[in-house]
């Protein structure tokens, strides 16, 4: 037993913790991603932090791994309230699409697209703008709903949200 969850435990928040070591195990031993997945059920959200930065580091080096997972990311994971699990969401179903299903890939609009209708996570908004403006190029109702979300934030305070969607709206307008 690895024990992830008491590894991925304490220190500062926004560091890494033992996150990049236990990335390596699991891709040396992906019989251990299991466990590591099961890590976003803990009642420590610098564990959950830390799960979504290891899926993101894994996805990168062997998406294969978490194709399997794929349902559990668009039902168990979607429900976790937290900023960190739902930017990483929108990272991994980019990431992910061309191994998802019309279904899957619906799911993951859905889910999506309440994040940009309801968080006010600066990271949530813009990596979602980034995923779904991207999938406005093979669907026209998608690209459609999400020009007036866009104009709504290129009004947002915060110069990174205002400023992404700009820029994104610039990208479906074209």
């Amino acid at each position: 037993m690895k024990n992830f969850e008491d590894r991925l435990k304490g220190g500062h928040p926004n560091s890494l913790g033992n996150t990049v070591e236990i990335v390596e195990e699991v891709l040396a031993k992906n019989e251990l991603f299991n466990e590591l997945f099961n890590c976003y059920f803990s009642n420590d959200e610098i564990v959950r932090l830390r799960t979504s930065n290891a899926m993101k580091r894994i996805c990168k080096a062997k998406k294969s791994i978490l194709i399997p997972y794929i349902d559990r990311l668009l039902t168990d994971i979607a429900k976790i309230d937290q900023a960190s699990t739902q930017w990483t969401l929108s990272q991994l179903f980019g990431a992910l699409e061309k191994d998802m299903t019309e279904k899957q890939i619906g799911q993951a609009k859905k889910i999506m697209k309440n994040n940009l209708s309801n968080h006010n996570d600066w990271i949530v908004l813009n990596q979602t703008m980034d995923t779904l403006t991207k999938w406005t190029k093979k669907d026209a109702d998608l690209k459609e709903w999400i020009k007036p979300h866009l104009e709504r934030l290129t009004s947002d305070d915060r110069k990174s949200v205002s400023g992404r969607a700009k820029k994104m709206l610039d990208k479906v307008s074209g």
